[in-house]
């Protein structure tokens, strides 16, 4: 259970296409991640799957049964939201419990989802607690854990660590992508931050104006981008892109390199520089560079901390079998 088909669907808004034609299919027991800036479509896309939103055109297939104009109650699906939505007079354990009973479960079916659910999500300890005695990452797995007792054959995050602090979302990050590998149930999960994308996915769709531009394994995206707008999105820092006479030696318009494929020497190299503003993160130091020749400033990655300052004159080398070229049209050049 859990395979989804997507076959030539449309968002309207009025005259307003937000979503153009696409097609996509979405595995049994696959963790998909839909990635994209701010208004690229992601967050529609997962309200049509769920059906809070009409398709305009096309059809929606879940477990080769057409939903296209199901009512979301009977999708099976289970939606996670960026807001926690708990209801705070209720205890953990009712929180939990009350899907089941509006859907009528026995209470004693109700009372072992409940328990399964707070084992799975660390909560056994937290269920007679109400909300505004649990931590913001506790609260969000409460809301993990009243979309787990429905049994969905597809579980749909909508940002739902936006609101939790650096910290905090790593975590829970580690614990849902631990909780798919426990449950082995699709999951689609929507969020702007590569890095959750990089770190969860099995597949990552990436969005642009309602676009799908690349779908694939996260190290796909990031060995393989088909065009310059997936170059610069998956990665981070993004990679550095250079287009003139250094992009023309290598027959493309414009070449992309990863921080991490430049290094940097005080004494010699390709490229002569002068080394801007250095971020020192402990573990590695990075450096912005500006190189003659180079109207775009590269940013150079080096393991651990190195002792370059601004305005000093360095020497960049790039790897120049780790270079990405792309043509006139922003298409990556294969060969």
């Amino acid at each position: 259970m859990g395979h989804i088909e997507l076959r030539g669907v449309q968002k309207d808004f009025g005259k307003t296409t937000v979503i153009p034609p696409l097609d996509l299919e979405i595995g049994k027991g696959e963790f998909v991640v839909f990635v994209g800036p701010s208004g690229c479509g992601k967050s529609t896309l997962l309200r049509l799957i769920a059906g809070l939103e009409d398709v305009t055109k096309g059809t929606l297939e879940i477990d080769g049964v057409d939903a296209t104009s199901q009512a979301p109650g009977k999708r099976g699906l289970a939606m996670v939201f960026q807001s926690y939505a708990l209801y705070p007079h209720l205890t953990v354990a009712q929180n939990i419990a009350f899907p089941m009973r509006m859907a009528k479960i026995p209470r004693d079916e109700q009372q072992r989802r409940i328990t399964d659910a707070a084992a799975a999500l660390n909560l056994t300890d937290y269920l007679d607690r109400r909300p505004k005695q649990l931590s913001g990452g506790q609260r969000q797995r409460v809301a993990i854990g009243r979309a787990i007792v429905r049994e969905p054959s597809a579980f749909l995050f909508d940002e739902p660590l936006s609101n939790l602090d650096a910290a905090l979302r790593v975590g829970m990050r580690l614990e849902i992508s631990e909780l798919h590998k426990r449950l082995k149930t699709t999951m689609i999960y929507v969020t702007h931050d590569q890095v959750e994308a990089m770190t969860l996915a099995d597949k990552i769709v990436v969005l642009n104006a309602g676009v799908i531009e690349q779908v694939g394994s996260p190290i796909d995206l990031y060995d393989a981008p088909c065009n310059l707008f997936v170059a610069k999105f998956i990665g981070s820092p993004m990679m550095n892109i250079i287009s003139g006479n250094r992009a023309a030696v290598q027959h493309a318009a414009s070449v992309g390199i990863r921080p991490e494929h430049l290094s940097i020497s005080k004494n010699s190299g390709t490229w002569k520089g002068v080394a801007g503003i250095s971020e020192h993160l402990g573990s590695d130091t990075y450096i912005r560079v500006d190189v003659e020749g180079i109207d775009e400033t590269l940013t150079v990655r080096a393991l651990g901390k190195i002792d370059i300052s601004m305005g000093e004159t360095v020497y960049v080398s790039p790897q120049v079998e780790n270079l990405h070229r792309f043509d006139d049209a922003g298409l990556r050049i294969v060969g």
